[in-house]
């Protein structure tokens, strides 16, 4: 006979199940066992009355009884004091944890309006410095050393925090990052005004060769300083190339025409597509009087051979009046700097040769003063200029 063997599989391992300890607060626990203390002694006396009654029916003596109800009378008197403890005892374990939790509630408010009363004087005295920074970057920009670009780019930069980081952290701004950028404004601005005050190229500077051609009446200055109009008959004041040449800020160094309206026609020393145009007046710090700066403006430009311009002024106008076209429409303000660029209104780019300035009113003198005028702009390759030609 062949002996079968048995395999015996073994018993699945029983996972031992740990109870979680009760996240149930100490008051509600005590209150808890109380209740289960309770249930435990109303059960013990009912069975101690189930016995009684047993007792009583099965003719037991009194004796017995007597004892039974003076156990029981024990028990309810005992379970009356220990009643009585633990309501004492949860009373006071109650008014304890208000207590603490009382305390707490006011320690942390007393420190939250510490650190708001902090905070708010840090704010104010942030946003003083915010108003101050502000108003001198306002400042810098409205006298022109400041340029739009300028303070974008350092408004940008302050804002993401790319400083060398000399304070605090890597990206904090410190002294020496704003000493830097104020030291690269002032270095530029010296080159700047090194380079004829703006840093860009004027095509209509006289010795450049830029060249007045036209103008309207012009005013003559007598030996008592006052001014009377003189009759143009033909040609140009010799005086109109003041007008393309630097005044250096001189107070009377310019070229005055007559009335509140007029123009002044200028060929610029190369043919160039144009993108703004300047008009200076004496500085208000050191002016005897600004009404005679001129106030509205219109700039005309247009390309004429240079064979065509021949006799005088009033000739060239009129030579170049069919393919005339507006370049810019500004006002002159004397609230601003006394050097105004304006730029050229967007749209077709045009070659340019000659412009016209002119100018509808002025600040309210009888004559009006032009110091300087420049054109600005770039100039095109040969094919362009050849396509402009026909």
């Amino acid at each position: 006979m062949k002996k079968t063997t048995q395999v015996i599989s073994p018993l699945p391992r029983r996972k031992k199940i740990v109870s979680k300890s009760s996240d149930k607060p100490l008051w509600k626990r005590i209150v808890s066992i109380f209740i289960k203390n309770f249930v435990l002694i109303l059960v013990i006396l009912g069975l101690f009355k189930m016995v009684r009654n047993l007792a009583v029916k099965s003719g037991v003596g009194t004796v017995v009884t007597s004892e039974i109800e003076g156990r029981i009378a024990e028990v309810e008197s005992f379970l009356k004091t220990t009643m009585k403890m633990m309501q004492v005892q949860v009373e006071i374990m109650d008014r304890k944890i208000g207590s603490e939790v009382g305390g707490l509630r006011r320690e942390i408010v007393k420190k939250i309006d510490e650190k708001s009363v902090e905070y708010e004087a840090e704010l104010k005295k942030l946003r003083g410095k915010t108003d101050e920074l502000g108003k001198t970057f306002g400042e810098l920009k409205g006298s022109g050393i400041l340029s739009k670009e300028d303070l974008d780019k350092f408004l940008d930069e302050f804002k993401k925090g790319t400083g060398n980081g000399g304070a605090g952290s890597e990206n904090e701004w410190s002294l020496d990052d704003i000493r830097g950028f104020a030291k690269e404004i002032v270095d530029r601005e010296i080159e700047k005004h090194a380079s004829d005050g703006l840093g860009m190229v004027d095509y209509a500077l006289a010795s450049g060769g830029g060249l007045v051609l036209d103008h309207s009446e012009w005013f003559q200055v007598t030996k008592g300083r006052s001014w009377l109009p003189f009759k143009k008959h033909y040609g140009v004041h010799p005086d109109a190339q003041r007008v393309l040449e630097p005044s250096f800020g001189e107070p009377g160094k310019c070229f005055p025409l007559h009335g509140s309206q007029g123009y002044v026609v200028i060929m610029l020393r190369t043919a160039i597509i144009p993108e703004a145009v300047t008009v200076e007046h004496v500085s208000k710090s050191v002016a005897y009087d600004r009404s005679s700066a001129p106030k509205d403006f219109r700039v005309s430009g247009w390309f004429q051979k240079i064979e065509t311009i021949t006799g005088s002024g009033a000739g060239v106008s009129r030579l170049g009046e069919k393919k005339m076209f507006r370049l810019a429409e500004f006002v002159y303000d004397l609230d601003r700097s006394n050097a105004q660029t304006f730029n050229v209104e967007s749209g077709e780019k045009r070659i340019i040769n000659m412009v016209r300035f002119d100018f509808a009113s002025n600040h309210g003198a009888p004559h009006t003063c032009i110091y300087r005028l420049r054109v600005h702009g770039h100039e095109p390759d040969s094919v362009a200029i050849s396509e402009s030609e026909l």
